[in-house]
């Protein structure tokens, strides 16, 4: 491999022309000779630049709609002949194949035009062929050519070449040839997920998957721990999508405690003001309420204590007196499909405070894939968007739940779901009284659950905690009937559970001596 390469030729074939003709302009005037394609050469030549189209290099004109023009040995042997190889050499010069030191290629926007929600006939037309190819064929022979997959990676070359006397270095040829097996790769996963979700293959002999990175992050969940924040390119509300309004960039575990909090939030819909308040993934208080003001006070009252530091959630957009009062206590996130002007103002004063607005809510319905990594693997599941309207309760005991119990049995069953297992969740006119997460053991979940009401009433000045006369959640079901009995010594009236347990007799009849009424869910909900 030789190094430093002047650059006499370039390639550029572009779907995104942004900045094009000023980059374009800046190749030209190092003496750079202008190759290009379709709808690129002519965006060049109307800025009056000197371009030679392709085809007058392969002596093919473009055809079939543009599908074929790119794909041709003079194109890729200026690509790929090793400048130092004689018998390369000697080809080249027989074939009359000139060479092609600097490829500027960005693919079809196959990503975006998925996530716009078009038709299987109009992405199919934006998959790129002869744009991977040559991006590939670039980046092996890295040794001579420089390849770029976007507008940075060109400025990064032009700024190398000025300062080079038109030459490019390998520093910066391997640089860019591992970027763009990166890109490419995330192309076609993006493409083969996609393919796969149409045919409806839940698991494809392979998967790739890839996305483009966002932000660079000072570290992980810990300070040893390296880290990054890639998308996808899925349109999905959220903090991927989100606007940054203010406040210092994203840390690895607000971006995580964030995602739980809006996906929780888009689990209750917008018929009410919601309100959900996170601390490490897990919701410390969640609330419906008349207006988004009286919900955060009602989430904030479950556990003000884990609410510090925590991650606040609306479906409403922020106001200014919701804002104030948000800012009472250390907030490091608060998500909101919007806010007016008064919250804008209140919050520039809490510089630390991260405000981010989002498009709208996450459908809760909606199909996704998730993905964990263990040692030598991949796990990869469908979204959990399973959901329980009143029509698929089952109720299993002699007395049947009132209607303010079932929208609060409704209002914890989607609560829980967004709970680490094991969990109970204890909720009463519309927000949580208690919340037991990630235990190891139902019945431990059903006790802190009932402590954290106990503490959240001392904590108000309650005479009593909410959990009296409240409903309970749990995720999966019941073995034995202690968790549910648990439950009814701190003061629940009402059970929604899967049921499925070989013991869901010895349950059901210790819901009727107690007096409770309790519904099956026939869905369970494990987070893990």
């Amino acid at each position: 491999m030789s190094s430093p390469i002047r650059v006499t030729r370039a390639l550029i074939s572009v779907s995104d022309k942004t900045g094009l003709v000023e980059r374009a302009k800046k190749l030209a005037s190092l003496g750079i000779e202008l190759v290009s394609t379709g709808g690129t050469s002519k965006a060049l030549k109307d800025a009056r630049l000197t371009v030679k189209d392709v085809s007058e290099l392969t002596g093919f004109p473009e055809m079939m709609d543009g599908r074929v023009k790119t794909l041709h040995p003079v194109v890729h042997g200026g690509l790929l002949y090793l400048r130092d190889n004689e018998d390369h050499a000697a080809a080249a010069k027989a074939h009359n194949i000139l060479p092609i030191d600097l490829v500027y290629i960005n693919l079809y926007p196959f990503e975006a035009t998925v996530a716009a929600g078009k038709d299987f006939a109009t992405c199919i037309e934006n998959i790129d062929i002869g744009g991977p190819a040559m991006l590939r064929a670039a980046a092996k022979n890295h040794g001579f050519v420089a390849v770029c997959t976007d507008g940075d990676d060109l400025d990064r070359t032009l700024e190398t070449l000025q300062a080079n006397d038109g030459h490019t270095t390998l520093d910066l040829r391997k640089s860019l040839a591992a970027k763009t097996y990166a890109r490419t790769a995330a192309y076609d996963a993006a493409i083969s997920n996609w393919y796969a979700a149409e045919l409806e293959a839940p698991a494809p002999d392979w998967r790739g998957f890839g996305g483009k990175l966002q932000q660079s992050l000072r570290y992980g969940e810990n300070p040893h721990q390296t880290a990054a924040f890639y998308t996808t390119g899925e349109a999905r509300p959220g903090v991927a999508t989100a606007e940054l309004i203010q406040g210092k960039a994203l840390s690895y575990n607000n971006i995580n405690d964030t995602d739980a909090a809006y996906e929780l939030i888009g689990e209750l819909g917008n018929d009410k003001p919601a309100v959900a308040i996170i601390k490490h993934a897990n919701p410390c208080g969640v609330a419906l309420a008349d207006d988004p003001l009286s919900a955060y006070q009602a989430a904030l009252a479950c556990d003000s204590t884990s609410a510090f530091g925590g991650i606040v959630a609306l479906n409403r957009p922020l106001t200014g007196e919701t804002a104030a009062e948000i800012t009472k206590i250390f907030t490091e996130v608060v998500i909101a499909p919007g806010a007016d002007a008064e919250a804008l103002e209140i919050f520039k004063k809490k510089k630390n405070l991260r405000l981010l607005i989002t498009s709208g809510l996450p459908d809760p319905t909606s199909q996704g894939t998730m993905v964990k990594t263990v040692a030598g693997g991949l796990l990869v599941q469908s979204r959990d968007n399973g959901r329980i309207t009143e029509a698929d309760l089952k109720t299993v005991t002699e007395r049947a739940p009132t209607p303010d119990e079932l929208q609060d049995l409704l209002f914890a069953w989607r609560v829980a779901k967004h709970v680490k297992s094991n969990t109970i969740v204890y909720a009463k006119d519309g927000a949580t009284a208690g919340i037991g997460a990630g235990q190891m053991s139902r019945i431990d979940a059903a006790r802190i659950s009932a402590l954290k009401a106990e503490d959240a009433a001392q904590t108000a000045g309650w005479p009593e905690p909410r959990t009296k006369g409240c409903v309970a959640a749990s995720d999966a079901f019941f073995p034995f009937p202690d968790g549910l009995l648990q439950a009814a010594s701190a003061g629940a009236t009402a059970i929604i559970q899967p049921g499925g347990s070989i013991r869901d007799d010895e349950v059901i009849a210790a819901a009727n001596k107690a007096g409770l009424t309790m519904v099956f869910t026939g869905m369970r909900h494990f987070r893990h």
